[in-house]
């Protein structure tokens, strides 16, 4: 294997894939205000802060996808900044937890978003 070509493990692989799909669905639901019966506030405000949460959710899994050091140290910023992003939006009333889907999607959401934070960190010794 030539210094061009670097293997992703597949863990890593997995995790960057389901991270960019996850801030898709999440830019998505920003502006369609429903993803599986979770509904979003209609506040323009709240469309451009999930929007942002959403991209930092991409940015993180396309960083990953490096392989580099900078990019999982970049990337683990960005899932912090997802999972701050996630919790502004709940305290400042933009993300309504007037149901229980919306209260699930936001703690699953949320988990999922700290798991594969614990991920990258715990994995950052592969990085190169």
């Amino acid at each position: 294997m030539n210094r061009h070509q670097t293997k992703r493990p597949t863990g890593i692989l997995l995790a960057s894939v389901l991270m960019v799909l996850f801030g898709l669905a999440e830019v998505a639901t920003a502006f369609s205000h429903n993803f599986l019966g979770i509904t979003t506030s209609q506040a323009s405000a709240e469309d451009y802060s999930s929007a942002l949460i959403g991209g930092f959710y991409i940015l993180a899994g396309l960083l990953v996808l490096t392989t580099k050091k900078w990019g999982a140290y970049l990337a683990i910023l960005f899932l912090i900044a997802d999972i701050l992003g996630r919790l502004g939006l709940v305290a400042s009333g933009l993300y309504p937890l007037n149901t229980a889907e919306n209260t699930f999607g936001i703690v699953t959401g949320t988990i999922i978003a700290l798991v594969f934070l614990v991920y990258i960190f715990a994995k950052r010794t592969i990085f190169q």
